[in-house]
């Protein structure tokens, strides 16, 4: 068995587990699911050991399929490695990379960062996936993930991009009718439209003023995961919005939108692009990560 053909299954085996089933791998290879299950099978033989657990449902690894992927992984990582050194002597990046946003600003601001990426690098291929939950980035699914505040995972390199802070506002013919807030506890008697993310909703709300440190529940009868149909709602004048400055400026500058406690702050929410280490020495990442740093400074 020649080392290139020792490689391609490691590719083959890394990809399947990306995939996470017969079906997927077969259709993102375009062929059929039976030549996948096929080339599984004769890899396992090849190797003497069986490196999945298969059911009707789903794939699991068994414990010499976690060793072989542990290892498959940190030798295409190498190869990709001296790939990309190779690369750079040309200066040009190239390869797939797969990005991953939240919806409102993955399509606002991350989408027009990308196109003049792409401008410049072509020979990168750019996958970007919207969401309206950040998925985790450790999953080996993506490459970059544009994410606001802090990054939990202490896995993960994190590159702030641009600072960003979230703002309560309203319309004025909603504090026209329903009064203006003059203090958090205030806020609790008027409507506050949710922004939910996975099954948790924006409701619980830190403000702080100097020393002074105030947490209010707010309430209202309007609730979405997105943050486009919210600030909509609140242009419409249902209620008080929290949302991060870069969607509502452009409202509050009209008038359209009014602040709401301006001398109140919520916890800052900086906007970082997130990969894992071992992505930190690849030069496409490397490239759209200060491509997105420049474009946000910018």
């Amino acid at each position: 068995m020649s080392r290139n053909t020792s490689s391609q299954d490691m590719q083959f085996f890394a990809q399947l587990i990306r995939c996470a089933s017969l079906a997927a791998l077969a259709r993102e290879l375009q062929v059929t699911p039976a030549a996948v299950s096929k080339r599984l099978t004769s890899l396992e033989a090849r190797l003497g050991v069986p490196l999945l657990n298969r059911t009707t449902r789903r794939l699991s690894l068994t414990e010499q399929g976690r060793t072989y992927l542990d290892s498959a992984r940190r030798i295409l990582e190498e190869i990709e490695a001296v790939e990309s050194g190779l690369q750079a002597a040309r200066a040009q990046p190239a390869g797939l990379l797969r990005v991953n946003a939240t919806l409102g600003f993955g399509r606002m601001q991350v989408a027009p960062a990308i196109a003049s990426f792409s401008r410049k690098y072509p020979r990168v291929e750019v996958q970007l996936q919207l969401t309206a939950s950040p998925p985790p980035i450790v999953d080996e699914a993506y490459d970059v993930g544009i994410r606001f505040g802090e990054p939990p995972d202490s896995r993960l390199v994190a590159r702030m991009l641009a600072p960003n802070r979230r703002l309560l506002c309203a319309s004025a013919a909603y504090l026209a009718r329903a009064g203006t807030p003059r203090n958090p506890q205030e806020l609790a008697r008027h409507n506050f439209i949710s922004i939910r993310q996975a099954d948790d909703a924006q409701g619980l709300l830190r403000l702080t003023s100097g020393r002074r440190t105030e947490t209010v529940k707010a309430h209202g009868n309007l609730s979405t995961n997105d943050g486009e149909v919210a600030v909509g709602w609140a242009l419409a004048g249902l209620g008080v919005v929290l949302r991060a400055e870069w969607d509502v400026a452009r409202y509050l500058r009209s008038g359209r939108l009014q602040p709401v406690l301006e001398n109140w702050q919520t916890p800052p929410a900086d906007i970082h692009a997130v990969y894992p280490l071992q992505h930190a020495k690849t030069m496409r990442v490397q490239a759209f990560v200060e491509h997105l740093s420049r474009y946000f400074a910018g």
